[in-house]
């Protein structure tokens, strides 16, 4: 899990690791897609548009590991944008889930990224999320 990378704990922690990772990209695998316990499960399964929230982790913990370790702060989904789901559901998918994010723009205060999460060579949904960082109080 990647605890601490990302400003959630425990099962909200969605993905297992961090495969690679550069300035401007991120690769992650998952798993817990599959688990009975996931806890954004409705009605005994896991809806494919809950992918976008392991895409979101994925840019924090992009976010994390680029600013040297330090954990991103919760932010706010501002956006999303040409979101494709191509699968009704995660929780049938027998193989780990990939979920990639890349950086098309990165300031102290938000940051836009493309994703994409796949399970072997099919892409299962991706699109583009905008997310705000709020000031500190």
């Amino acid at each position: 899990m990647l605890t601490g990378l990302v400003p959630h704990a425990g099962a909200m922690c969605l993905l297992d690791r961090v495969l690679s990772h550069d300035a401007d990209a991120i690769r992650c695998a998952a798993t817990s897609h599959r688990s009975p316990g996931n806890p954004l499960r409705r009605g005994g399964m896991l809806p494919a548009v809950c992918g976008v929230e392991y895409a979101l982790q994925a840019m924090a913990a992009h976010g994390a590991l680029t600013a040297d370790g330090a954990s991103q702060p919760p932010g706010y989904l501002a956006s999303l944008r040409r979101v494709a789901l191509r699968v009704e559901r995660l929780d049938d998918v027998e193989t780990d889930l990939l979920v990639e994010a890349h950086a098309l723009s990165r300031g102290a205060r938000g940051f836009v990224y493309d994703f994409a999460v796949s399970a072997g060579d099919a892409v299962l949904l991706s699109g583009q999320a905008a997310i705000i960082i709020p000031e500190a109080a």
